[in-house]
């Protein structure tokens, strides 16, 4: 019997048995082998009734953009496969993230101080052979999924929104005048919360398969050292089967959550999550210092992140919009979820407004509230950095190498360039500073990791990186042209403040300190 088996049939449920089934959905995506979905159709007769603005598919993230648009005013329907219930495992974010949930009026004062289970300080970033970085108020606050989901809820039924549970989504049928899904509920737009695996975007994306991947495996457990600290990225060892391996580590309400983490891409050939957990055990003692016969573990943590570089997706009908993972709006280095899914929470919930009350719904109007963000898209050329061929050879050591400079690099910037960069922003200015540095005093580095990432993936993130650089003007010109547009049609508004938001999101002008 393996650890892997060992530890996790002491869970209660059948925690392996679910491993080996996201495994199973893994190899398959891996093998590009599934058959494409056929769950949207198009029918040009007008639909008789219409019965809501806004149907959202898929509930646990769903709530979110659900609750807030209801808030709004907009008559909105929910429709979850099983039970609306938040998971026992806590969502780590920053405190400032959070504040959208009192912008948009969804949360009291009160209540947001209650679905905060856990806070932490400070947190580290280390790589092997290089020296550990601490910084404060990063991912340090830990929500009970819990609490929030349900008190989302009670807000969004009160707002008017009807809540369907054990309600899986079928298919939809796309009429001139709106959708129906199920045969049974008709709306304007459907909002499509259905995660990466969506069948929605399975079907736009026509059996394309991801560029990349982040497999993850974890638990929370106790009998850890007392350890109020956290850990943001660390790594303590060089390549291992062809990975580069990184952990994460916060206190939890229930005992200490470690997770290991890495980036890949979808070669068949690579180790599965069950192979990845085993090594999570392996590594785990020497993590946390502490023997696996001491822990008691309290929940196992597993899943993967697939990547497209064609993100986000632009589905080709008319009043369907991807939010969320399903619209693959998040980086390839980041885990999505919760954290992008707050991220764009008050840029999405005005636009979609906006969208309604306009009418704006058809493919091309819909496809600017999931627009090309360079800020994005330059973090491919990272996560290519961060990972290695299946059948590349590379120093063993050159990833933690190149990672330890160029950390070391952000930190003496200052806070500016390195917090907004360990939250998944990355801005024009302080990208430069740490290239221009890394270049200039560690040429030897910088010149192993292009044969690394190749040229063809250094010329195309050259011209993001110059996209970068144009919407971060843009966007700071933004203020100046907004006179010239109040007196334009609402229509044409729409269209505008689609524009700036690209502007704005697109060049991390959406981050505050």
């Amino acid at each position: 019997m393996s650890l892997t088996e060992e530890i996790l049939s002491q869970l209660p449920g059948n925690v392996l048995g679910g491993l080996r089934r996201t495994d199973e959905i893994l190899a398959s995506l891996r093998a590009n082998d599934a058959p494409i979905p056929n769950v949207v159709t198009e029918n040009p007769q007008p639909l008789d009734l219409v019965e809501w603005d806004v149907i959202v598919c898929g509930g646990t993230l769903g709530i979110l953009i659900g609750c807030a648009l209801a808030v709004r005013g907009v008559r909105v329907a929910l429709l979850e496969r099983g039970i609306l219930r938040g998971r026992v495992q806590e969502w780590n974010i920053s405190r400032k993230e959070l504040e959208v949930f009192r912008e948009l009026d969804l949360l009291t004062e009160q209540e947001l101080e209650r679905a905060i289970a856990t806070q932490y300080n400070p947190a580290r970033v280390s790589f092997q052979g290089g020296t550990e970085i601490w910084v404060e108020d990063i991912l340090n606050i830990g929500v009970d999924p819990i609490y929030l989901l349900e008190t989302l809820k009670t807000r969004f039924l009160s707002a008017g929104g009807m809540l369907f549970e054990n309600t899986p989504f079928n298919n939809v049928v796309v009429h001139p005048n709106g959708v129906i899904i199920n045969n049974q509920f008709t709306a304007k737009l459907l909002l499509d919360a259905m995660g990466h695996l969506s069948p929605i975007s399975q079907q736009a994306r026509q059996g394309k398969k991801p560029d990349a991947l982040c497999l993850v495996v974890g638990s929370c457990a106790q009998g850890f050292p007392a350890n109020s600290t956290g850990d943001l990225l660390l790594s303590f060892t060089n390549l291992q089967n062809q990975c580069q391996y990184f952990w994460e580590a916060f206190p939890a309400k229930d005992g200490r959550t470690t997770y290991l983490f890495t980036y890949l891409d979808a070669d068949p050939q690579r180790l599965n999550l069950e192979i990845f957990f085993e090594e999570y055990l392996r590594l785990l003692p020497e993590y946390q210092g502490v023997e696996l016969n001491q822990l008691k573990f309290q929940r196992a943590l597993f899943g993967f992140f697939p990547s497209y570089r064609q993100s986000p997706i632009k589905t080709p009908w008319n009043r369907i919009l991807p939010v969320g993972d399903s619209s693959g709006s998040q980086s390839p280095v980041s885990f999505g979820g919760f954290g992008a899914m707050v991220r764009h929470l008050l840029r999405l919930t005005y636009g979609i407004d906006e969208a309604l009350q306009t009418q704006q719904l058809s493919a091309s109007s819909l496809t600017i509230l999931q627009p090309y963000q360079p800020n994005l898209s330059v973090t491919w050329l990272f996560q290519k950095a961060m990972s290695v061929g299946v059948n590349q050879k590379i120093p063993p050591a050159q990833i933690n190498q190149l990672l330890s400079v160029v950390f070391e690099e952000m930190q003496q910037l200052g806070t500016p360039v390195l917090k907004p960069f360990l939250q998944d922003v990355v801005q024009f200015l302080p990208l430069t500073q740490t290239l221009l540095k890394t270049g200039l005093f560690h040429p030897g580095i910088v010149a192993k990791i292009i044969p690394q990432v190749g040229l063809a993936n250094l010329v195309e993130w050259m011209l993001h990186y110059s996209s970068l650089s144009v919407y971060t003007a843009l966007f700071s010109l933004s203020p100046m042209l907004e006179p010239l547009v109040k007196s334009l049609p609402k229509e044409q508004l729409y269209y505008w403040h689609r524009l700036v938001d690209s502007w704005k999101y697109g060049s991390g002008g959406d981050y505050v300190e």
